[in-house]
């Protein structure tokens, strides 16, 4: 049988069981923008001026929020300074031109209440160690300056200062200047990115093996307490990390992704999977400033891998999507659709400017993307006629957890189920998974031209690691979904709802498709799909 070459055609190989777009991504999505304020590079464009400052940043934030961005991650402390009012730490140097000089307002202050004003969200983004950019002079820091007060704080590397992550009285000036934020600003996260130990410092140091393994303790020692900070201070605001794209590759660890770029596991001391599974991050935000089809570092690939890091842990999963490159500028929309089939909870674009020039079209296609989306989400409760423009509403209705067990030829499965309307529901990718080996195999396709699944009867079904999970579901709201499903290529019929922005098919239609049994046996409250024998309505 002949099948299409989609334009999407890195998604062949890990469609889920979510459909994209409409089935499963929401405006709750983190849709998230870096605005850079090192060097003065998104914000502020001038000096001196708390006027034209305030001017600039309610501009590019009204910007922002016609292209569908919902959460504004705003640089505050690029080079151990502040863009807020600080006791520990000094003005910075990219408000007026001098560090330590006072810019005549509180530019954290009013963004959070401009933020705010607008429902949308912000984030205070820190360097947690960088000290300079350039210059290892601690005599040029502003006076007052804690690293100028401390010198035995600080590494020189590369001809730039760092606090040193081994330093214990670091870590907690560290937490202390997070704790500083959180008590006095409203912000809704706090956000670190992938600077930890300056780039090739360990190699440089010629560390041994177990050397390196402390370097990361220190660091994670520093994570772990930040963590603690937070959830002392206001647990209600999140903390993540923005580590590099990949952990490590597989050829130095199983563990790690099929790819052959830096790690940041040895390049910058970090050890992201531990952040992850010790819970001491509420989301992760992976730098995956590549391409698909990269040699070096697949996008696809990569965000598959960190979402199977993040499964079952409740940890968040936000892509950092490096629009700063025309070859990723330029596939945006195809990067956003692998996201929400990999279930991806958002995307933080770096950077605003880029947005702001709309290289390569990226402003223009994120707009589109987000435009589309809510349209297609939009339910009005209760209604299923036709509406002017011919299409139908979109009906809600209860969707209760089911109890009810499940068997495959004899076999108990774990998998989620809802109950609608007194019939089951089931995630695609479960039924698919539950046939794999069987003669009722099948593959799956998503056609994103046609908003449509294509199932493939006898083709091999390749998983993702998502299948047969128990997940701590709750009863939802379940709206219909609108997306097509199609038996080798032609259109057929079959119930489906967004639940939690998942998407759940009615299994008596999957066994009518698939032409497999399903039973419901009474006596034992449990659903039983038989291969070998043909459905009955």
């Amino acid at each position: 049988m002949k099948k299409k070459i989609l334009a999407f055609f890195v998604l062949l190989a890990m469609m889920t069981s979510l459909l994209p777009v409409s089935a499963f991504a929401s405006a709750n999505e983190m849709r998230g923008v870096w605005m850079a304020t090192v060097y003065g590079l998104d914000f502020p464009t001038v000096k001196n001026d708390p006027e034209a400052q305030m001017a600039e940043y309610v501009e590019k934030l009204d910007k922002m929020q016609a292209l569908g961005i919902n959460t504004m991650i705003v640089q505050v402390r690029p080079t151990a300074d502040a863009l807020y009012k600080s006791k520990i730490n000094p003005w910075s140097a990219v408000l007026t031109g001098t560090q330590g000089q006072d810019p005549g307002y509180d530019p954290l202050a009013f963004m959070v209440e401009q933020t705010h004003a607008r429902g949308m969200k912000i984030y205070a983004w820190l360097n947690p160690y960088r000290v300079t950019t350039s210059g290892a002079d601690v005599t040029a820091l502003a006076d007052g300056h804690p690293a100028k007060e401390h010198p035995d704080w600080v590494i020189s590397y590369n001809n730039a200062l760092f606090y040193d992550p081994a330093n214990d009285e670091v870590k907690q000036h560290i937490a202390d200047t997070v704790k500083e934020i959180v008590e006095n600003y409203d912000v809704d996260g706090i956000q670190f990115d992938d600077y930890f130990y300056p780039s090739g410092y360990s190699t440089a140091m010629q560390d041994t093996e177990a050397e390196a393994d402390a370097r990361r303790e220190e660091v994670n020692e520093m994570i772990e307490l930040v963590s603690n900070t937070i959830e002392a201070t206001d647990p209600s605001v999140s903390f993540g990390v923005s580590p590099m794209g990949i952990w490590k590759n597989s050829s130095n660890d199983p563990n790690g992704s099929a790819t052959s770029g830096s790690e940041g596991y040895y390049a910058v001391c970090a050890d992201a999977l531990t952040w992850i599974k010790e819970g001491w991050v509420d989301y992760i935000a992976p730098q995956i400033y590549w391409e698909t089809g990269n040699q070096y570092a697949d996008y696809t690939t990569l965000v598959k891998w960190w979402k199977q890091q993040v499964q079952g842990t409740g940890v968040k999963l936000y892509i950092g999507q490096g629009i700063y490159k025309d070859t990723v500028a330029s596939e945006i929309t195809t990067e956003l659709t692998i996201n929400s089939i990999c279930q991806a909870d958002g995307s933080i674009f770096y950077r605003m400017a880029n947005l702001l020039e709309n290289r390569q079209g990226c402003a223009d296609a994120i707009q589109s993307y987000y435009e589309t989306l809510s349209n297609q989400t939009t339910a009005t409760p209760g209604k299923d006629e036709n509406t002017s423009s011919g299409q139908p509403t979109a009906t809600q209705k209860d969707a209760v957890v089911s109890t009810h067990k499940v068997t495959v030829n004899g076999t108990p499965i774990v998998c989620s189920i809802y109950n609608i309307d007194g019939r089951n529901y089931f995630k695609l990718r479960d039924i698919a998974m539950a046939l794999k080996g069987t003669q009722k195999e099948f593959s799956l396709t998503w056609y994103e031209d046609q908003f449509a699944m294509d199932l493939i009867p006898g083709d091999t079904y390749e998983p993702d690691g998502s299948e047969l999970q128990k997940y701590a579901l709750t009863n939802q709201k379940a709206v219909t979904s609108r997306a097509t499903i199609m038996l080798n290529g032609k259109k057929e019929t079959a119930e489906a709802y967004t639940i939690a922005d998942r998407t759940y098919f009615k299994l008596q239609d999957l066994g009518r498709l698939l032409n497999v049994s399903v039973y419901w046996n009474e006596a034992s409250s449990t659903v039983e799909i038989d291969t070998s024998k043909s459905y009955e309505a």
